[in-house]
């Protein structure tokens, strides 16, 4: 098993590019891959772009968690929805994705934790979710071989996992079986518009006419967008995770405090990462997107280290183009896949915690470790709306580092939005307008 998915993976998915469709998706990640799913599955031609591979950056490059617990509760239930999802994909696909609903456990230290921890779980009962409160002894059942001194846990049986680098591509497959277009190795450069709307996209390897656009570009969205003068305050923070041997199983699902995170996976060793941490490049955008993100970094600002820039070729390095026309080279031809290097110092001090929270098991031995630039933005909640000002496009990124588990569930609404049909969900908060209309911007839950 190669995790995870990177520019030595084969090409899977060539196309052809069509001369035409309904809707063009840009970007292969779980986001573009699901609304593509739902779209072809009621008969629309729909194409799907990716610059590098399918599932290359983020999307099997995060933890593997599909999680109900902590989420922002407009969110909630679509994640709700999407884990319904969930269960019939793994159904239809198999045991390919890894989906086990072994459940999330959120540890907890001090008081403060717990009220927080309790406060969450009260309004989610309200909203139909099952979870538990577990005493310190609660979990240390729950944990084989645990001496950490964890007061309490919150514990939501239903929540899942999955093996991501394995399960975006079999989506993908379960797509174009439905009918959509999916080429890897393609890059959008420039939106096509005829008088002020969507006519069309303009790729490496020729343009594509259609009348709707869904931008699910992930962390290059906003540089796309910005090209075509749709400004999203979108910014992307590297995270580090890795991959141990396989070790004697301490829990079969998904756990984490403020130190350490870790999940079973199916060939016998724990994906872990740092329980909050992660590093920011600054760029242009951190200064353009200062003000919007005060919120947010007031919040958490202990979790991140700040470096100077972004290595080159990234979306916010300092010396990315910003503007191109429909001939030029593009960052996306440059750049196909997004492949930062890890911050190992995080990782080892994740082994150690490790270690410490169960020495039977000693130091984690490491088959691997990789990051990912997750899209974020100051709210911590995604944009799924359509952009006002160009009539046709739409847009779905900023996840936030969530986009894995709801990735389905998004689909459904996204592909929904995309015909103007009823989403069955409250989508106020996601609006694009929230940034520009005078809205104060909140944070999600940081549990």
């Amino acid at each position: 098993m190669r995790f995870p998915i990177n520019d030595t993976t084969p090409i899977r998915f060539a196309g052809p590019l069509p001369a035409a469709c309904d809707v063009v998706v840009v970007g292969g990640g779980v986001m573009g891959v699901m609304t593509a799913w739902f779209l072809a599955g009621r008969g629309v031609k729909v194409t799907l772009c990716e610059k590098g591979r399918i599932a290359g950056e983020q999307s099997s490059r995060n933890w593997g968690w599909i999680r109900q617990q902590g989420r922002d509760f407009s969110e909630l239930p679509i994640m709700m929805e999407s884990m319904r999802i969930w269960q019939s994909l793994s159904q239809e696909i198999g045991e390919g994705l890894g989906f086990r609903q072994e459940g999330v456990l959120y540890l907890a230290r001090t008081e403060r934790e717990v009220a927080g921890f309790e406060a969450w779980r009260k309004r989610a009962v309200e909203m139909g979710l099952s979870l538990d409160m577990l005493s310190g002894s609660e979990v240390a059942a729950r944990l084989k071989g645990s001496v950490k001194p964890w007061t309490a846990g919150l514990f939501t049986p239903s929540d899942a996992r999955a093996e991501p680098w394995a399960a975006v591509p079999l989506l993908a497959e379960g797509a174009a079986r439905r009918g959509a277009v999916i080429v890897e190795g393609c890059a959008v450069r420039t939106l096509d518009l005829a008088a002020g709307r969507v006519a069309g996209v303009v790729t490496d390897r020729g343009r594509i006419a259609c009348e709707r656009v869904v931008v699910a570009g992930g962390a290059w969205s906003s540089l796309f967008l910005r090209a075509s003068g749709v400004h999203i305050p979108q910014l992307a923070v590297l995270a580090s995770v890795a991959a141990t041997e396989p070790m004697a199983e301490v829990f079969a699902g998904n756990a984490c405090d403020d130190d350490f995170a870790f999940r079973r996976r199916a060939d016998g060793g724990y994906s872990i990462a740092p329980g909050g941490g992660h590093d920011f490049h600054v760029g242009p955008d951190a200064f353009r997107n200062l003000l919007d993100f005060l919120p947010v970094l007031k919040k958490d600002w202990r979790s991140a280290s700040f470096r100077p820039a972004a290595p080159k070729g990234f979306p916010d390095a300092w010396t990315t183009r910003r503007r191109w026309s429909a001939e030029d080279v593009t960052p996306f031809e440059r750049m196909r896949i997004l492949n930062p290097a890890p911050n190992m110092a995080r990782i080892g001090a994740v082994q150690a915690h490790f270690a410490k929270a169960f020495p039977a098991l000693g130091r984690p031995s490491l088959r691997a470790a990789w990051a990912g630039m997750i899209d974020t933005m100051p709210d911590v909640v995604p944009v799924i709306d359509h952009a006002a000002r160009i009539p046709g496009l739409t847009i779905a990124t900023g996840l936030s580092g969530h986009g894995f588990g709801i990735g389905p569930g998004m689909g459904r609404v996204v592909a929904d939005l995309v015909e103007g049909r009823d989403t069955g969900h409250d989508l106020t908060r996601f609006r694009l307008s929230r940034f520009s209309d005078g809205t104060k911007l909140e944070p999600g839950p940081s549990l």
